[in-house]
């Protein structure tokens, strides 16, 4: 089979596949109904092991946004990956990816859903180490090490849910919750969906996963692969809402919104800057999850997932064509050269920024108006709104440098727009950033929602976001020598741009102790104790003594003969006693 064969044909069945979740969820939420099919494999001493498949509205709305942007990125990787030798094998782990992911999103049973978790470590391991040189190998190793945390805590709540005779969790959360495995369970689940989401304090894997090819980050680091562990919350929201841990989660993932929206202004990764502005859009959705409004999470999950892909395979466009440098201070004045690409570029990152009537305003707007509603303290406020201002700030800073700045890559340099395969799945997705919000706002919410504020805290949100605004303008004009940008001490600033030291802290921090004492066993039990008990001890005792005999050999007669004499006389004495 041609390689551009396997391309269109997953293109086609996956499109297909999208549309038949669409109208089964328009006919789901018309009928009000919900579908559970359940098929037993195997049955031992009153445990069930079945394989069940959950059809509801919210599993069906999902799979038919992981369907659309699988199929635009398979299309689109048909032109950026055209150039790839094994283009098949590449073509083949993305399904993979899909599978398991859509595995993952039907199941209300843990069994099913521990397949689709470690399908989704595993082959996104696959992927990040995709282009094989050391970075990516380093970069693997940080990714599925990271999510194999969040395998053993499912694990471990499989042993936990023994005790209940079936793995179907869905029966349990409304009236288990006051147990206290349900509580050691719930725990466990947190801790999953922390790590699979990449909050503080396993954030460091996700911008090391841009090791990825451009495509696969598109699709498994925007939409899918971190949004996991957000639909486990979201499944299990209502055994969690009266633990400890989801207020713990709470801090942790506003603080996660906050250092990743400070990090994306130090970094000039392109791809880089674009994960951490993922990292806090899910900072968000968790933190808006463990307030209890699990719907609005997965409204924001779902507008998120659109232009987020759509800026990724913006930034895929613009690396090839920059002769695939990814620094951003090189490139400058794009919207000159490549219009369209730019267009989808600027629209996703406008929805990202939540300007209203795109994608990311309908979901972001409510997110911050409902944690204004809500009895809250001052410090989850001002995480959100600052955060909010943040990523107004990056976004301003990502397009001065890209859209405002000269170009700064070659004298002579050939920037061209013809890549139509690129175009056409960039636009699917650039329609949908545009509607999504809309769109899903009327099918999600059931009811129409009316917030009632006063007429300053309405307009935060817009303030917060023209603070951000002019920041962004102020810093990308100010030269590199002013104050250090931001009147900070070195060791601030650097405690700043490198993710509050968390990329060495959980590759140094968490090595540096153990190979540490293995140095220490390896010097003094390995090469030293054991070495002169057992091999070398007695090699040395025995030449010791062979030098010994040698020497009595050879240098004297006299005492040599009367050992000989000494021997036979015991030798003698011995006989005649036995």
């Amino acid at each position: 089979m041609n390689k551009y064969n396997l391309c269109f044909i997953s293109f086609f069945f996956l499109f297909f596949f999208m549309l038949m979740n669409f109208f089964m969820f328009i006919y789901f939420i018309m009928e009000e109904m919900v579908l559970f099919l359940e098929w037993e494999i195997i049955s031992f001493n009153s445990m069930n092991l079945v394989m069940s498949i959950l059809l509801d509205p919210v599993s069906l709305v999902f799979m038919m946004f992981v369907f659309l942007i699988s199929s635009s990125v398979i299309f689109y990787s048909k032109s950026y990956m055209s150039s790839e030798l094994n283009l098949s094998r590449f073509i083949i782990l993305v399904l993979l990816f899909v599978f398991s992911m859509i595995l993952l999103i039907i199941s209300p049973n843990i069994i099913s859903i521990i397949l689709g978790w470690d399908g989704l470590g595993l082959v996104s391991y696959c992927l990040v180490i995709y282009y094989q040189n050391v970075k990516s190998y380093n970069a693997g190793m940080l990714t599925v090490l990271s999510n194999r945390i969040g395998d053993v805590m499912i694990l471990m709540v499989i042993a936990w849910m023994m005790n209940y005779g079936s793995w179907n969790y869905i029966f349990y959360l409304n009236f288990m919750g006051n147990d206290l495995p349900m509580k050691i369970i719930s725990a466990m689940i947190i801790l999953a969906a922390m790590t699979k989401s990449a909050q503080i304090p396993f954030s460091s894997w996700l911008p090391a996963a841009m090791a990825a090819p451009t495509p696969v980050s598109a699709l498994v680091h925007s939409s899918t692969l971190v949004t996991a562990g957000v639909y486990l919350l979201i499944r299990f929201n209502n055994l969690l809402m009266d633990t400890l841990f989801i207020k713990f989660l709470l801090l942790l993932s506003g603080l996660t919104m906050f250092m990743a929206g400070i990090c994306a202004n130090y970094e000039f990764d392109l791809k880089k800057i674009i994960a951490l502005s993922t990292l806090s859009q899910l900072g968000l959705m968790m933190s808006i999850l463990s307030m209890g409004y699990y719907e609005l999470a997965y409204f924001h999950l779902l507008t998120h997932a659109m232009f987020k892909a759509l800026l990724f395979m913006c930034a895929g466009k613009v690396i090839h064509l920059m002769n695939d440098n990814q620094d951003i201070r090189m490139m400058g004045s794009l919207s000159l050269y490549i219009p369209l690409t730019s267009l989808c570029l600027n629209i996703s990152n406008l929805a990202l920024c939540g300007i209203p009537f795109l994608a990311g305003f309908y979901s972001k707007d409510l997110i911050l108006e409902v944690v204004s509603m809500s009895n809250l303290n001052f410090l989850i406020f001002y995480l959100y709104y600052v955060s909010t201002g943040l990523t107004m700030f990056y976004t301003v800073r990502l397009l001065m440098y890209l859209m405002v700045n000269d170009y700064n890559l070659l004298a002579i340099y050939n920037l061209f727009e013809e890549d139509y395969i690129m175009l056409k799945s960039m636009f699917i997705l650039l329609i949908m950033s545009l509607i999504s919000g809309s769109f899903l706002s009327w099918l999600i919410f059931s009811y129409p929602y009316m917030i009632y504020l006063s007429f300053n805290m309405k307009m935060m949100v817009i303030y917060v976001s023209l603070v951000g605004l002019f920041m962004g303008i102020l810093i990308s004009n100010m030269k590199i020598y002013s104050l250090n940008k931001f009147m900070m001490t070195y060791n601030l600033s650097s405690f700043l741009t490198l993710m509050w030291f968390m990329p060495n802290l959980s590759t140094y921090g968490l090595n540096y102790y153990f190979l540490n004492f293995g140095q220490k066993l390896l010097v003094n039990i390995d090469m030293g104790w054991s070495e002169l008990y057992s091999g070398q001890g007695v090699y040395k005792i025995i030449k010791y003594y062979s030098l010994v005999n040698y020497v009595y050999q050879k240098n004297n007669l006299k005492i040599y003969l009367y050992s000989f004499v000494l021997w036979m006389m015991i030798y003698f004495f011995m006989v005649m006693l036995l």
